[in-house]
């Protein structure tokens, strides 16, 4: 049995910076990591139209100067190969590898009070001990699988947008259902519908989403951003992680145009900075918060020229409420011949058969399903490791109280 002074579990971005933070102050350290590489879940989401939603530039490493100054990022907001290509970079850099036990994935954990140590159990049946465990297992990053009655007997293509293949997946030809229309499923539904024969979307909850206005950066924004590390890097600090100050602006002080007039610059703007830098109050004020809400909707009947189909992806809650959505021509897709839209609350999925998926209004064959229905979110990582503590309490059972 080995002993460590401290195990990591994952080796996504919290975790290789949590190797390097220890090995710093000289403990000893091991990460086990389930997946063949470093990266956490973009190691894993490789769907198509995989993205960040934060800036590039703001989605990084500050803890080494010489790497904020050396690493460029290509686009307004990266794709998945190159935020995976940033990570495997950082772990080259710093020597990670060497501490990071790959294709190993954390069975159990449980807490020695007599001898005040954790003792971990993988995969391989191999059990390490330690005095801190380090769970860096993220928020994202246990799928999950609806329970739809029949799903099982579907015999063409399954994919889950967290557990994407390494190899290309064509969609040349295919009908394709895709399952979900949050942050996965809005990225990769557009680019689905460029290469499949046809796209079925069953969406049971409508987003507001804001166009992302994604484009290559420039030189100048580039070595603007690393002239200014330093106050970027403080601001992100007191802001929530965006180097901008939230609006001043109160809603009151301007007349409905001007209000309309400063919601469409910012939409052309692109990101969320039509909820944060328009007024002050747009997730608290109900009146303003209608307006605002009102606005997006007005922009999908705008895009999507079938009215019935816009109806459907309007939604009905406060914006803001939920997760903000960035796309890159989520609402254009619907424009598209090969793109029809299941609006699951009006006409809920019954069954599957092996060739197609049953609604209670009709039956829509497909050859390949598309799971984009997200993950057990936040506490799920946690309690698959089901950690035991003190009096062999399981995590689930501290939860349940």
């Amino acid at each position: 049995m080995k002993a460590y002074d401290a195990i990591v579990i994952g080796a996504g971005f919290a975790g290789m910076y949590m190797v390097h933070r220890l090995r710093q102050q000289g403990s000893s350290v091991r990460c086990f990591e389930a997946g063949e590489d470093v990266g956490g879940t973009w190691y894993w989401n490789r769907y198509p139209g995989a993205r960040c939603d934060i800036e590039s530039l703001e989605y990084s490493y500050q803890f080494d100067e010489d790497l904020q100054q050396e690493w460029d990022w290509t686009e307004r907001y990266a794709a998945q190969p190159e935020i995976l290509s940033y990570a495997q970079h950082v772990a080259d850099r710093f020597d990670l590898r060497d501490d990071i036990q790959f294709n190993t994935r954390v069975e159990s954990a449980h807490f020695d009070e007599a001898a005040n140590v954790w003792h971990v159990t993988t995969s391989d049946g191999e059990t390490a001990t330690a005095r801190y465990v380090v769970a860096a297992t993220g928020c994202l990053s246990v799928p999950n699988k609806p329970d739809i009655p029949g799903s099982d007997d579907f015999e063409g293509e399954v994919y889950h947008t967290g557990r994407w293949p390494h190899e290309k997946v064509s969609f040349q030809g295919k009908r394709v259902g895709v399952i979900g229309t949050g942050s996965s499923g809005i990225q990769a539904i557009p680019e689905i519908a460029k290469e499949a024969e046809h796209v079925t979307v069953f969406q049971r909850t409508p987003q507001y989403s804001l166009p992302a206005r994604n484009r290559p950066l420039t030189e100048e924004e580039l070595s603007r951003y690393r002239e200014d590390w330093d106050d970027l890097r403080m601001s992100m600090r007191k802001r929530g992680g965006w180097p901008f100050k939230t609006t001043r602006r109160r809603a009151e002080d301007y007349t409905p145009e001007e209000r309309r007039a400063l919601y469409e610059e910012l939409w052309e703007k692109g990101g969320i900075h039509l909820i944060i830098d328009s007024f002050v109050g747009v997730v608290v004020d109900k009146d303003l918060n209608d307006e605002v809400s009102e606005f997006v909707r007005d922009k999908m009947r705008e895009i999507v020229r079938d009215p019935e189909t816009a109806r459907k992806l309007m939604p009905d809650y406060y914006i803001g409420t939920k997760r903000m959505i960035l796309d890159n021509g989520y609402f254009e897709t619907y424009n598209r011949e090969n793109v029809s839209l299941v609006d699951l609350r009006e006409d809920p999925i019954e069954e599957f058969t092996a060739t197609s998926v049953r609604t209670r209004e009709g039956e829509h064959p497909i050859d390949m399903l598309v799971l984009a229905t997200g993950f057990d979110a936040v506490s799920g990582s946690m309690l698959n490791l089901n950690p035991k503590g003190r009096g062999g309490e399981s995590l689930k059972q501290k939860w349940d109280n």
